[in-house]
């Protein structure tokens, strides 16, 4: 028995590991059993369930390493990133999921709140609040829904010499925006949207990648403070943009 690695904790779930198995221990089960299901329907790699006894989850390590960390810089190749976009591709061009998203008007009522958080509590200057909140506004249009991860963050995106061996934490999986997975991807890595576009061979609207990146980091920030977690990356990224 190898040491017990607490990968993350907070509120609303932990993750263990074990050696080479990890314990997801989340207390809402109706997460759970998305996350299990849609790792089932996804057509890219995912991790091998050992076992399931809720509130616990077993699941198989992954081979390689992670395609970055937010705020660090990435040390993958431009081949990974590529591997990337083009698994992104395969999850968007599946069957549907049974479970719909968040709607425009849900990310719009979404965004007025976190916003208005930011500014009492003067987390963000308000022209960062203020400027930020205009470019999230460009991805509120309507969108062909596709079978997203939702939590596509290069975190979860495991890589071995530039080939994709699984990506993890599908518990926000849905109907959604394709390119909201995208921005995910790339936010705090916009070297490596040309990468990632170039492997997942269609034309993308990277107006609505930045929208979403400043969208997903608005959000985020309350979240991170309530839970514990420092919010400085996201904090960084708002205030550099122009």
């Amino acid at each position: 028995m190898g040491e017990v690695e607490v990968v993350v904790a907070h509120h609303e779930r932990t993750t263990l590991r074990v050696g080479d198995v990890f314990l997801k221990i989340d207390a809402d089960q109706e997460r759970a059993d998305v996350e299990v299901e849609a790792m089932s329907m996804a057509p890219i790699p995912t991790p091998d369930v050992l076992w399931r006894k809720p509130p616990v989850l077993a699941l198989a390590a992954l081979k390689g390493a992670a395609l970055s960390r937010l705020g660090q810089p990435s040390t993958s190749s431009s081949a990974a990133w590529e591997a990337a976009g083009a698994a992104a591709r395969t999850l968007h061009n599946a069957p549907l999921p049974p479970w719909p998203g968040r709607s425009t008007d849900e990310f719009a009522t979404e965004l007025d709140h976190e916003c208005e958080w930011l500014a009492v509590n003067d987390v963000l200057p308000g022209d960062v609040i203020t400027r930020n909140r205009r470019i999230a506004e460009t991805a509120l249009r309507p969108w062909t829904p596709a079978f997203v991860h939702g939590d596509l963050q290069v975190a979860h995106v495991f890589v071995d010499q530039d080939e994709i061996t699984g990506v993890l934490d599908w518990s926000e999986a849905c109907q959604g925006d394709a390119l909201f997975d995208l921005a995910l991807l790339t936010l705090g890595h916009q070297e490596h949207l040309g990468d990632v576009a170039a492997g997942y061979g269609t034309e993308v609207d990277l107006d609505v990648i930045r929208a979403w990146w400043s969208m997903k980091n608005l959000r985020a920030i309350r979240w991170l403070v309530e839970h514990g977690f420092d919010p400085s990356p996201e904090v960084a990224l708002l205030t550099s943009v122009l």
